[in-house]
């Protein structure tokens, strides 16, 4: 949660009762080795005010990852999980990460990434994921929508 104002009050949860302060991102070192992508794929990751414009995004830039995949809006679930599987895909085969952002992007756009009978599917060659059984019922065969997938950003190096 991005909160504007004081670093310290806003913050990204992880797993359980553990924070990560937006004021601490820069003792994290991720310059040492250079960190080569950080992927925020939280809701509005990317969003910030005028001390920390790009937000998390921003801010993990500046403390030395190459690149920062982030959002800039509230994001879906189901349409994160698709974007992001999707994104890893095309990742393996582009030599820039900012290519493999748009064809993740374009599949979704053209309908090629859907959530049907429990597995996600996505446009190559990889086999369809199978949900863990809480999401079995979810449907979602239209992620087309720019809501899904338009509020992903890179920032920093597109390479």
């Amino acid at each position: 949660e991005f909160l504007p104002g004081v670093a310290s009050t806003s913050y990204i949860q992880l797993w359980g009762d553990e924070q990560i302060k937006l004021d601490q991102i820069r003792e994290f070192g991720w310059n040492e080795p250079a960190v080569e992508l950080l992927v925020l794929s939280a809701c509005r990751t990317a969003f910030g005010d005028k001390n920390a414009e790009l937000g998390f995004a921003g801010l993990a830039v500046a403390a030395g990852v190459k690149s920062a995949l982030a959002s800039i809006w509230y994001v879906s679930d189901e349409g994160t999980l698709g974007l992001m599987t999707e994104f890893y895909t095309h990742l393996n085969n582009a030599k820039i990460k900012a290519e493999a952002l748009r064809q993740a992007q374009l599949a979704m756009l053209r309908g090629k990434v859907v959530i049907t009978k429990g597995e996600l599917r996505g446009s190559g060659t990889r086999r369809a994921v199978v949900l863990p059984s809480v999401l079995a019922n979810i449907q979602y065969d239209n992620l087309s929508h720019p809501y899904y997938w338009a509020g992903f950003t890179l920032v920093g190096s597109p390479w």
